[in-house]
């Protein structure tokens, strides 16, 4: 799951969905800004939750999320060597720490409306997800 709304999260997924494409398709790439996203369809993750931290959907159902997720994307694309030093366990917990404070500050880091705000304006346009 991504934010396409969001325009570093897009290049990262423009590359991935490319490497992805040339591996015959090893990851589908849901847009949860997209006014089709179903919660039900992806494991009754919804969009306000999905907003706070990235959530990855593994092929056996089971949902990744955090340092692992990008973790499992880029090994999916043959690049699982980027986060092979998450392995290391006080190399992982340094880039958990990291992540979480990407996660809570990408929004403004991007030039975006806090999620208050995003929440508020997909109520009044009647595509709030729940």
């Amino acid at each position: 799951l991504y934010d396409g709304d969001c325009p570093l999260c897009e290049r990262e997924v423009d590359m991935l969905r490319r490497r992805s494409d040339e591996r015959g398709g090893t990851i589908d790439f849901v847009d949860i800004a997209s006014k089709t996203y179903s919660p039900a369809e992806n494991k009754d993750i919804d969009f306000e939750t999905a907003m706070t931290k990235i959530h990855g959907i593994l092929p056996n159902g089971s949902v990744v999320t955090d340092i692992e997720a990008f973790k499992k994307a880029y090994e999916a694309v043959g690049l699982g060597w980027v986060y092979a030093f998450t392995q290391v366990p006080p190399l992982r917990v340094v880039a958990e720490v990291l992540y979480n404070i990407w996660a809570r500050n990408r929004l403004r880091v991007t030039g975006r409306s806090d999620l208050d705000t995003i929440l508020s304006e997909k109520k009044v346009c009647g595509t709030k997800r729940t």
